[in-house]
């Protein structure tokens, strides 16, 4: 019988955040699999839960990612953790999973708390559409390069951050954006939990005042300018040119279509012919 992999969320801050369920799990399981063992031996010691503590992250799932498999096809049930929130979002628990999946094993994703969504639900922006970034990056270039790409989005975009870059990450927006209406969410569920809203300049002065402290989500509108000025070069592109366009900035290829549909004005069945072999 084939072991199973349980995508186990922990709270993002506040412990009286994990569910039932998850609790439940961890006690069930062999092994729990975490990001960072340091971090996680306290979630369970606080659920007075004693389990077989294993480390995966970025310096060793090429190492550690084929014994954890081979544990799982013997039959092992193991718990996937993150540091704080779902597993496999910005975190290195995607390789697992993906390894799992091309093994065959089986997986069971339980339900649980997203900083992402949780600063989106809070931010007091957009909540019908959106777009999560991750992590811009370590340096301006690759930051800038991203933020170009992503500027003609009209969904709401999140990004994760850190303490260290954050004013730059900030500036960086602005310069490619435009100054536009952010909420920066910070120590999510803990007990200087805060939410910044304004433009981006108003929320950099905040922090030429006040030292940027704790884990950041960053909440920035959508751009209102659909095109930005490109309307007439669009208008010159061919359909696979503009679902190309549109797939470029950020949209998958569904919406691509829709935008297609609208701008040219076409029926449904011709943009999807040319966006077949996309």
């Amino acid at each position: 019988m084939g072991g199973k992999l349980y995508i186990c969320p922990t709270p993002i801050g506040n412990l009286e955040d994990i569910t039932l369920r998850a609790i439940r799990i961890l006690n069930e399981v062999d092994m729990v699999v975490a990001e960072d063992t340091r971090h996680t031996i306290r979630l369970l010691n606080h659920l007075q839960i004693n389990k077989p503590l294993t480390s995966y992250h970025e310096h060793n799932v090429n190492s550690k990612g084929p014994v954890i498999i081979e544990k799982l096809l013997e039959g092992r049930i193991i718990a996937l953790v993150s540091d704080a929130g779902m597993p496999g979002i910005s975190d290195p628990g995607e390789d697992l999973i993906k390894r799992c999946i091309e093994n065959n094993i089986d997986i069971e994703v339980l339900p649980g708390s997203t900083a992402a969504i949780v600063a989106l639900v809070g931010s007091g922006l957009n909540t019908e559409r959106f777009a999560f970034e991750g992590f811009l990056g370590h340096h301006t270039k690759k930051r800038k390069e991203r933020l170009d790409k992503i500027k003609y989005d009209d969904r709401t975009l999140i990004f994760y951050e850190a303490p260290h870059r954050i004013k730059q990450s900030l500036k960086d927006m602005r310069e490619v954006l435009g100054d536009r209406s952010i909420t920066v969410a910070r120590e999510l569920t803990k007990r200087y939990e805060q939410f910044l809203r304004g433009n981006i300049t108003e929320i950099l002065e905040y922090f030429e005042k006040h030292d940027p402290r704790g884990e950041f989500v960053i909440i920035c509108e959508g751009s209102s300018e659909t095109n930005n000025g490109e309307t007439d070069e669009l208008a010159n592109m061919s359909v696979r040119e503009s679902l190309l366009f549109y797939i470029d900035l950020g949209y998958d290829k569904k919406d691509a279509i829709k935008k297609v549909m609208e701008q040219k004005k076409l029926p449904k069945r011709e943009v999807y012919k040319e966006s077949i072999d996309i």
